[in-house]
């Protein structure tokens, strides 16, 4: 009951913070939303850890920080997707990616699904393919050709998937950093995160490319602060989840927090979807419907 618990508040906290940050990096970018984002996070979760005690590992540490840098690297795509695509689209296609590759490792490593479990997963990628069908995605030829193939590399559903991949490795790693060294390992990960994006603001200043503009306002502000606060908090909820129950369980509830950022999304944006894409939620529901029901 108390992984169920802990799960589903990292969704909601994952849910928020996704659709904080998205519309920040809309009205500005993704590095200078992730520069607010980010180093509050990493504040909050340190005094924490000096608070909550735990032993301080090299091990526990390294994996964490390990985590961060794959959990890094997702973000900046998925805030890159949430800035191209509809977050109604985005964010369940970034979710269900991230959660197939901790139930696999789950299983390899001794847990056992039940049938309707391993019914649901495979839903969930079905869904992932149609809700990443977008509109003209064919007849090209030639120079228009190359164009489209960049159009889907730089495509919102297809960095959402990406980025979903790398949130997989992210739970996957946090599990396995132990549980007797209190919230160390999520310090490491901040700091991973925190990499990922001073390195990528370094390959910017080389480049001579411009960051954008600035986060505009002091609501925006906040609201990108917010958004580090939470995804940290949401971070360290999966890992008590993670720790109190399996593997494939706590990620794949955590991997429910679509719902919130599609529901807000809906709210502020007003976004529609085409119907095949919302045959894809649908049968997304379905699968994670099974999973949890599993």
């Amino acid at each position: 009951m108390m992984v169920m618990v802990l799960a589903l508040g990292a969704a909601l906290a994952y849910g928020v913070a996704d659709f904080l940050g998205g519309a920040v990096a809309r009205k500005s970018t993704v590095l200078r939303a992730l520069i607010c984002c980010v180093p509050a996070g990493l504040v909050v979760v340190l005094v924490s850890a000096l608070f909550t005690g735990g032993r301080i590992g090299a091990a526990p540490m390294a994996l964490g920080f390990l985590g961060g840098l794959s959990g890094g690297t997702g973000l900046i795509a998925f805030y890159r997707a949430l800035a191209r695509g509809p977050m109604s689209v985005v964010a369940p296609v970034s979710a269900l990616a991230g959660a197939v590759l901790p139930v696999a490792v789950g299983v390899v490593g001794g847990e056992r699904l039940e049938r309707s479990v391993v019914v649901g997963v495979l839903l969930c990628l079905v869904a992932i393919g149609l809700v990443s069908m977008e509109a003209g995605t064919g007849g090209e030829s030639g120079d228009a050709a190359v164009g489209g193939r960049r159009r889907l590399l730089d495509s919102g559903p297809l960095m959402a998937a990406a980025s979903g991949t790398c949130f997989g490795v992210f739970f996957v790693v946090l599990k396995e950093a132990g549980d007797d060294s209190g919230l160390w390992p999520i310090v490491g990960a901040r700091a991973g995160t925190l990499t990922v994006v001073a390195a990528a603001l370094l390959v910017m200043a080389l480049r001579g490319r411009d960051l954008g503009p600035p986060v505009p306002g002091r609501t925006l502000l906040g609201l990108a602060l917010l958004s580090g606060i939470l995804d940290t908090g949401a971070n360290v909820l999966y890992f008590l989840a993670a720790h109190e129950g399996m593997l494939s369980l706590a990620a794949v509830l955590t991997s429910l927090y679509p719902a919130i950022t599609v529901l807000l999304a809906r709210i502020a944006y007003s976004e529609r979807l085409r119907t095949v894409q919302r045959v894809g939620l649908a049968v997304a529901v379905a699968g994670v419907a099974l999973v949890t029901a599993g």
